[in-house]
């Protein structure tokens, strides 16, 4: 006689959704709208969603929208409540900045905040206007917000292989996969390249050279499919979880991936391929390092990097990297192990004879080992 399937929910989640759960509870919601580039309509798209909420009720306010005189964008702002900027004195002249304070205190039900990647005046409380968006939500105020692709932590060096241009302004990859939602506002190179011309992003002078820089029909295309892609993860992780949580027939086990990380601009280069690498694969990243390597200058930017990619940091004595690396791999079932062609020194003297990916791979058949080279790479 078949036994009747055990439906009973898992213990473990139970207890990881009631302390979500509980962490949630009185936080506001984070909405973004995330585009492949300037003047795709993601501020458009966030002002029109406002008016929208305003019109059925909802207490909405303009938290910091910058239109850049863009007049469709002027008029999809009018009538709604905007809290006054911030004025920052610096270097003699005057800035404008998004007053966190004052949208607490006003405490609306929802907050319309454009431009997550951007850097605040100096002496501000934040560095980054996401940290503020933060406390926004903390205070249990609703924000939307708005983002380009190319701001993405993890996708830094892939759009600088492809604009040839590095942003120096990034989001961690976690702000977009801890919000609720995430919407893709998507046009054709074509069109956009179309607005631009007709003076409806830029004025003329500057759409000229943007038409033949960054916004050409071949970045556009790219951008637009990272931004594609990276919405689609979050479909994908969404679909995961769900089966996950109901059992459903086809969920598989995630695979796990280690990046061997050193002080050098490299590593950062290794660690977004790798996230990128763990994405796919659904899988936990473990960002490994020696001891030895927390005295050496840049090492602390890589770690920021790898927890802005909410890698797991895993700290080796850095006494014998051969066994200690091999340690990991077998007590965290690794599958995929990411290294740097070229290692600083500190890391190559760690490894006699054979390079350090030799050693592992006799040792451990299964293993995908991927080397990273970041000679195509140039420092920010």
């Amino acid at each position: 006689m078949n036994q009747p399937e055990d439906t009973r929910p898992d213990p473990d989640l139970l207890l990881e959704k009631l302390r979500k759960a509980e962490e949630d509870s009185g936080r506001g919601q984070l909405r973004i709208y995330l585009g492949a580039a300037p003047g795709v309509g993601k501020t458009y798209a966030m002002l029109q969603e406002g008016q929208r909420r305003t019109e059925r009720g909802t207490d909405v306010v303009v938290g910091f929208v910058e239109t850049y005189m863009r007049p469709l964008t002027v008029e999809a702002a009018q009538g709604l409540e905007a809290v006054p900027r911030k004025l920052v004195p610096y270097q003699g002249v005057t800035l404008e900045e998004m007053d966190t304070g004052a949208i607490i205190a006003r405490h609306p039900q929802v907050a319309l905040i454009n431009e997550l990647a951007h850097t605040n005046a100096p002496g501000s409380e934040h560095e980054k206007r996401w940290q503020d968006v933060y406390d926004i939500l903390a205070a249990g105020i609703t924000v939307i917000s708005t983002l380009n692709v190319q701001h993405l932590e993890s996708l830094n060096d892939v759009v600088a292989g492809i604009t040839g241009i590095r942003v120096r302004e990034t989001v961690p990859d976690r702000v977009v996969d801890e919000a609720d939602e995430v919407e893709v506002v998507d046009i054709s190179p074509q069109a956009l390249r179309s607005r631009m011309r007709h003076g409806n992003i830029y004025p003329p002078a500057q759409a000229s050279q943007a038409l033949a820089g960054f916004f050409r029909e071949g970045n556009l295309g790219a951008l637009r499919d990272l931004a594609l892609k990276r919405v689609a993860l979050e479909v994908e992780q969404q679909l995961q979880e769900y089966m996950h949580d109901h059992r459903l027939h086809g969920w598989e086990t995630s695979e796990h991936c280690l990046v061997l990380l050193d002080s050098s601009h490299e590593a950062e280069v290794a660690l977004r391929r790798a996230w990128r690498m763990a994405s796919a694969f659904h899988g936990d990243l473990m960002a490994a390092y020696s001891a030895t390597s927390l005295k050496e200058a840049g090492m602390t930017r890589v770690l920021t990097v790898a927890i802005d990619l909410n890698a797991s940091l895993k700290e080796l004595p850095g006494l014998d990297l051969l066994e200690e690396v091999s340690d990991l791999i077998r007590t965290e079932d690794v599958l995929h192990l990411t290294l740097l062609a070229e290692p600083a020194s500190g890391l190559r003297r760690l490894v006699r004879s054979k390079p350090l990916w030799e050693h592992l791979l006799e040792a451990f058949p299964h293993l995908d080992i991927h080397l990273v080279s970041g000679r195509h790479t140039s420092p920010e």
